[in-house]
């Protein structure tokens, strides 16, 4: 594509050089991967500044640059300087790529706890209305069935596009993405409307990024300014910050009777929910094979956000009684020799910790086991929070390691046992994770609930910026099996 073309959506910028009607056949922001008639973007990240290697893209061939400021280098290449490299990149990604968001209806989840369970919903519902449909989150990214590596929650701009033209090109009618707060600030998403937005919920994350819980909370609605439709938690604290000032419908969901889409009658059993439906246009009961009453939530965000884009009561019931689990959230592995369960989830804030561990204490026969840790290099101040929480639901916790990173365990453990030790519950700190999951195992008898929370759905552990073989579910079941055969 020529330059000049690639452009024409700017609206502010300067060009330096004679390079503008020369042909771009590669977008990157990664010098690695530069190649002749590449389009460099020099971006600006928290750790480096692309503009530091400028003059190795033009020398590996590049055809032109982005930047924020006139560069000296050598050679005829072009630079095109704007104000913000990260939205002028996501607005030459969607020209490069045709905008492919344009041409399939897009579904953006936000909030703290629930994007991905909600993607999931949204996607057997779309499924079982006969759509053709694409994911982009946490787990993973997938057109039609065909899984895609993911690196981060949403890509960045010039990935996005890429990945959401291949969904195109294979025939995808409904995108649904989670937009975390990163990718919202970041402008992973910019220039992406969305036919509909969805709003879980906000509690303290990634405030190591944010810096305050504030800018946090501004950072999610930026989704509901390029929203056409609004879903919006009505039970949430943060729902009517979300609402406020939006020019576009707004549907709300929630447990109370003035909601749009609300939930009663719930029934909350350890293999499952059920809730009674209520619609602007009538009501039928909901089955969901997911326990908890956070999954209430999630498919009443789910239900609401495909009734608003046109899809039937009874196909919405029927989309999500056929969704078995979501793999990592609240994923149940039980030991029918022995009687007890063990319960994955990715619960990695204070608010997710809690929602899960009551959920099962509603529903727990027996003891509630819980393992846990924090992740490091990430927000420090929920640590003993974290802590308390396990406390308050749990029988007994075990306080372990999850994806240490560049920091020590124990640290991170240190950080964790204040919260632990203040709420008075027994626990036991065993700092090498794959030995918490054996002694929680061990400890296990008829009727109890273990839960391993936290990593979910990763199959590996992060030290020292080094990602280990680390499948939770398939240890767990080794480990059960092992106890079964020596008894």
């Amino acid at each position: 594509m020529l330059i000049n073309k690639l452009i024409k959506e700017l609206k502010d910028y300067r060009l330096v050089g004679t390079a503008a009607r020369k042909e771009i056949t590669n977008l990157e922001y990664d010098s690695r991967r530069v190649t002749p008639q590449t389009l460099f973007c020099c971006i600006v990240g928290e750790k480096e500044d692309g503009h530091k290697y400028a003059a190795q893209a033009a020398q590996k061939g590049a055809t032109a640059l982005l930047v924020n400021r006139e560069l000296e280098l050598e050679g005829d290449v072009l630079q095109i300087i704007v104000e913000d490299t990260r939205a002028a990149m996501a607005v030459i990604a969607a020209e490069f790529y045709d905008h492919p968001s344009r041409k399939m209806t897009m579904i953006g989840v936000t909030g703290t706890n629930g994007k991905t369970s909600i993607t999931y919903m949204v996607d057997a519902i779309a499924r079982q209305a006969g759509k053709k449909t694409g994911i982009i989150g946490t787990i993973t990214n997938r057109i039609l069935d065909e899984d895609v590596h993911t690196e981060r929650t949403t890509p960045e701009s010039v990935d996005l596009q890429k990945l959401l033209a291949r969904m195109v090109e294979a025939g995808v009618q409904w995108a649904i993405m989670e937009a975390s707060s990163h990718s919202l600030e970041l402008k992973r998403v910019h220039g992406i409307t969305f036919d509909v937005g969805i709003f879980t919920n906000l509690t303290q994350d990634h405030l190591d990024f944010h810096k305050d819980f504030e800018h946090y909370r501004e950072a999610k609605k930026k989704l509901f300014y390029n929203s056409k439709i609004a879903i919006i938690n009505g039970d949430s604290n943060d729902g009517p910050y979300m609402a406020k000032d939006l020019t576009s419908p707004i549907f709300t969901y929630g447990l109370e009777e003035n909601r749009d889409y609300s939930a009663s009658h719930e029934n909350l059993a350890a293999n499952g929910t059920s809730y009674l439906f209520s619609t602007p246009v009538g009501s039928t009961i909901i089955n969901i094979n997911i326990p908890g009453q956070f999954s209430v939530y999630n498919s009443l965000a789910a239900a609401s956000a495909c009734m608003a884009l046109g899809i039937d009561i009874q196909t919405v019931k029927a989309g999500l009684k056929n969704l078995e689990h979501v793999k990592g959230r609240a994923e149940s592995i039980y030991n029918e020799e022995k009687g007890y369960s063990v319960m994955i989830d990715y619960a990695h804030t204070p608010d997710g910790l809690e929602n899960i561990l009551s959920s099962v204490r509603g529903f727990v026969k027996g003891r509630l086991i819980t393992a846990f840790g924090c992740g490091g290099d990430r927000d420090k101040t929920k640590r003993p929070i974290m802590g308390a929480a396990a406390c308050k639901y749990s029988d007994f916790v075990i306080v372990t390691s999850d994806n240490p990173r560049t920091e020590a365990p124990s640290d991170i453990i240190k950080d964790i046992l204040p919260g632990v030790v203040n709420a008075g519950c027994e626990y036991v700190v065993i700092e090498n994770r794959r030995e918490a999951i054996k002694y929680a195992i061990g400890l296990a008898q008829k009727d109890d609930i273990i839960v391993l929370a936290g990593k979910g759905h990763e199959t590996y552990q992060e030290i020292n910026g080094v990602k280990y073989d680390f499948d939770e579910k398939a240890i767990a079941e080794d480990f059960m099996k092992e106890k079964n055969s020596r008894n």
